[in-house]
């Protein structure tokens, strides 16, 4: 009997006529042979590769879906947009961070969304809601994901932030308030509109942001808000929660695009990102709402008003945001809706890093900007990021450079005030938000507690006096 091997070799050897087969016959081989060399494949080759895992199924995660206000009614333009918020979201609505009162609780439908009729007192509680959890969600993700607290929130103390929507009735304001632990919204008859309707600030995307911010702020640096600081730093209050209102607005890829289309990719044309609160401001009979953010406002123009004061820094903000998206446009590249967002990301991070380094009171505009510049060097960012951001707010007599703003800015220089505010000077706060009217940050408490010290202190004397 032959063995494989023999019979392989006598395969070979046969060819065309010689084995009575067709010329041009290939032979196969026996099925002996072949489960010969399987085995020796087995035995020396490499072991077969696993088979593929398939890829897992990835686990739901909660989140709801809502209808909001893209800036608020007047803005028809660009009107309602279909938002998702990650995370648990409760009948109210509510989660752990923030909870609406003061109207009826609205309840999710069957797919724990919270979908509601624009107008109705469920659509502004939503509305809010949202607005408020977006703006917490931005600053989060800037701080790299570390949770933002509120200024009471401590390992003892985790109560949410309560926002009323309808909670200032007939007034034309509202306020973040450290000791309530809250949110308030005004409402005020519309001038010159038929009987009853009304304008709801908590119906602005730049109102109810503006008022997050100051929230956001009041937990990173309490003393920020006294009265007792210079004006400058009263002055980054009310600019904070302006800036919020365009990075939050920046956060949203579908404004981005409506304000590329809008201001054909100039951000210095009229455009509803940098005219903040219109239908408030066009009720007052302003143009272009509440503040214009594309100002070019200087300090020796201001004073010690802090409205006016805020404007400052916000549009040296605003130019920076400006020319930082006109140094990365590259439209045969990259979409210009897509640099607004990545320029807005960085913008909104690199601010909120200034400010956390900035001091712990009687913080300057200055303060803030060297700790920006420093930051971004440390970001590695190209020095036309610095040069943009010097010359800003050297031209708003913030800071002094000290070569001409055509030199590329020195890494390790720090900028010296141009301007700074008197000595003792004080904030005037008439013209600010509500939340910087208050009482509680405006030395009340403080002149109520010395009038009950005064108090005793006289019925102490009568007792001495009595003896």
């Amino acid at each position: 009997m032959r063995t494989v091997e023999q019979e392989v070799i006598s395969i070979e050897q046969t060819s065309g006529d010689a084995a009575g087969v067709p010329v041009g016959y290939v032979p196969t081989p026996t099925a002996e042979y072949r489960e010969h060399r399987k085995l020796m494949k087995a035995a020396s080759g490499p072991a077969l590769p696993p088979a593929p895992s398939p890829i897992p199924i990835p686990i739901p995660l909660p989140g709801a879906r809502v209808l909001m206000w893209k800036q608020d009614p007047s803005v028809g333009e660009i009107g309602i947009r279909k938002a998702y918020l990650p995370g648990h979201v409760f009948d109210g609505p509510r989660d752990a961070r923030i909870e609406v009162k003061g109207l009826a609780s609205v309840a999710a439908n069957a797919f724990a969304d919270f979908i509601q009729t624009p107008g109705t007192d469920a659509f502004d509680a939503v509305h809010t809601f949202a607005v408020v959890r977006e703006t917490i969600n931005m600053y989060q993700r800037a701080r790299g994901g570390a949770i933002l607290p509120w200024q009471w929130n401590s390992a003892s103390n985790t109560d949410p932030l309560s926002v009323f929507p309808h909670g200032l009735p007939n007034t034309q304001n509202a306020f973040y308030q450290r000791s309530t632990k809250s949110l308030k919204f005004g409402d005020f008859a519309k001038p010159g509109a038929p009987p009853g309707t009304k304008v709801f600030t908590c119906r602005s995307f730049d109102i109810v942001s503006h008022e997050t911010g100051h929230a956001v702020l009041d937990a990173l640096k309490p003393n920020w808000l006294l009265t007792g600081n210079p004006p400058q730093t009263g002055g980054l209050h009310e600019s904070f929660g302006d800036l919020t209102a365009i990075f939050l607005t920046l956060s949203q890829m579908d404004q981005c695009e409506a304000v590329i289309a809008q201001t054909k990719a100039n951000l210095h044309d009229k455009t509803f990102l940098s005219d903040l609160a219109e239908e408030f401001g066009l009720a007052l009979g302003r143009p272009n709402g509440l503040r214009n953010a594309d100002n070019d406002f200087k300090l020796s123009q201001v004073g010690t008003e802090v409205h006016a004061i805020s404007q400052v820094f916000t549009g040296g903000i605003y130019d920076f945001l400006a020319d930082i998206f006109a140094f990365e446009q590259r439209p045969a590249l990259r979409d210009d809706a897509r640099v607004l967002y990545e320029a807005g990301q960085y913008v909104a991070s690199l601010v909120l890093r200034g400010i956390v380094a900035a001091p712990a009171s009687a913080a300057t505009f200055a303060d803030v900007v060297n700790q920006m510049l420093t930051i971004s060097v440390a970001d590695g960012k190209p020095v036309q990021y610095r040069n943009f951001l010097r010359n800003r707010f050297t031209l708003r007599e913030v800071v002094v450079s000290p070569v001409p703003l055509t030199a590329d800015h020195d890494n390790k220089a720090e900028l010296a005030p141009k301007i700074i505010d008197a000595k003792g000077a004080h904030q005037d706060r008439r013209a600010c938000c509500g939340t910087m009217k208050l009482s509680e940050y405006n030395g009340g408490e403080k002149a109520i507690e010395d009038e009950l010290e005064q108090l005793r202190k006289s019925f102490e004397k009568s007792k001495v006096k009595a003896r």
